[in-house]
């Protein structure tokens, strides 16, 4: 019996790391109106502070690439748990909307920042074959984390109280802090491994002489210049946009609003991520095998059909809405394994961590944009009406957009890229 390659232990670990953040992630959208009620807060005081969340959690991205390329992924990783304790444990103290900010907006993005090039980093260091599979289950772990957390926190809140749903959350952290001590390594070569998919063993030494915080702005600088960089970063604004920024922040409160309870709206958002395990894990297998230009075009062709559909699934029986959780939970974070993939065939694998980093930071600018003008526009207009139709049009949008990406040269960037 062959023994199971290491790299698939570090894929297990990834997946606990990101399925506890996406459980952190996921309180937001329980939390708000308990907390609204509590401290008599309108929806776009909470709605700032998860907006300071998503933009920290995208532009630290790619400075933690750098971290982990001079001090290691285990380092890096296990200070940003900490991060992570912190923010959410001191919860149970916050009296104003200032402290939210600072713990929800600033320690829990950046905690939760320093963990988003995992799954790229560790697809490329530790896989030759499968890595298409490999970031489609990291990815799908977002998903898991909702079906597993959100059910969950939703039925605490509702019959224990907000503060109970804390204290479950810390206790899930401080478990995986002890996961990642004992058992996340760097690199292959560092335990005399070649990574999966091959024979031969590489070594790659942390890099002790780089400057996390100017390297991540000489790699922008860089691939700025190139137009398939900001065809990456453009559509994948339109993907935080449409999806973690508005349906993950504001889906529970827009059904609270149409008179679907609170524990219930949780189990349909559940749903969705139930449908996106499966759609991510097809996805990131059909990106080893097709063009994912064409993969890009249909994901986000389909969303936007799916969001312009919503607003009436709302107003009309639970059938429609249920026909919407299906049809758009498979779509819901579909585009990251292609999006993953062009990145490091146009710009190399070396430079992806980092580079994917800033494309992570246009996701998260265009989800913070989403989460921030969503509770704006409900404390103005009283409704999401106007927010789900104007992402459904921007999703369009991205799906014309994609078609040009890797077309923009004729020879492979990495020749002469000149970061």
């Amino acid at each position: 019996m062959k023994r199971i390659h290491y790299g698939w232990v570090m894929v297990a670990v990834a997946f606990m790391i990101l399925l506890t953040g996406a459980g952190i992630r996921s309180m937001p959208s329980v939390l708000m109106v308990p907390l609204e009620t509590e401290f008599d807060w309108n929806r776009s005081v909470v709605s700032t502070s998860l907006a300071i969340n998503l933009l920290l959690y995208g532009l630290f991205g790619p400075f933690a690439a750098a971290l982990m390329m001079r001090f290691g992924m285990k380092r890096v990783t296990g200070t940003a748990l900490l991060l992570l304790i912190t923010g959410v444990f001191s919860t149970l103290w916050i009296d104003s909307p200032w402290q939210l900010n600072l713990l929800w907006g600033v320690l829990i993005g950046i905690g939760s920042g320093s963990t988003v090039v995992l799954s790229t980093l560790i697809a490329n260091r530790w896989f030759v074959d499968k890595r298409g599979l490999v970031i489609g289950i990291l990815t799908a772990s977002g998903a898991t984390g909702q079906i597993i957390f959100l059910p969950f926190l939703a039925q605490l809140v509702s019959e224990r109280g907000w503060k109970l749903s804390i204290w479950a959350v810390s206790i899930a952290i401080a478990f995986v802090f002890f996961v990642v001590l004992f058992l996340m390594k760097n690199h292959p070569g560092d335990i005399k491994l070649a990574p999966y998919g091959s024979n031969k063993i590489i070594h790659e030494p942390l890099q002790p002489k780089l400057n996390p915080f100017t390297q991540p702005i000489r790699e922008l600088k860089g691939a700025s210049r190139h137009l398939d960089f900001w065809l990456l970063a453009g559509s994948f604004f339109i993907c935080g946009f449409s999806t973690n920024g508005l349906i993950g922040t504001h889906f529970i409160p827009a059904c609270i609003d149409h008179g679907i309870s609170e524990v219930k709206a949780a189990s349909m958002l559940a749903f969705i991520g139930i449908f996106d395990i499966f759609g991510t894990m097809l996805s990131g297998i059909l990106s080893d095998r097709f063009n994912n230009r064409w993969l890009l075009f249909w994901y986000y062709g389909l969303r936007g059909i799916s969001l312009l559909f919503l607003p009436f699934a709302l107003d009309a029986s639970h059938f429609y809405l249920w026909f919407f959780i299906i049809f758009y939970g498979l779509d819901w974070v579909a585009t990251v394994p292609p999006t993953i993939k062009l990145t490091s065939d146009i710009f190399g694998k070396e430079r992806a961590g980092i580079l994917f980093g800033w494309i992570m930071a246009a996701h998260q600018f265009g989800a913070a944009i989403a989460a921030y003008s969503g509770g704006l526009l409900h404390d103005m207009l009283g409704s999401y009406y106007f927010s789900f139709l104007s992402a459904g049009a921007f999703c369009v949008l991205a799906s014309l957009i994609v078609m040009k990406i890797g077309r923009t040269s004729k020879t492979s960037i990495p020749a002469g890229y000149q970061a």
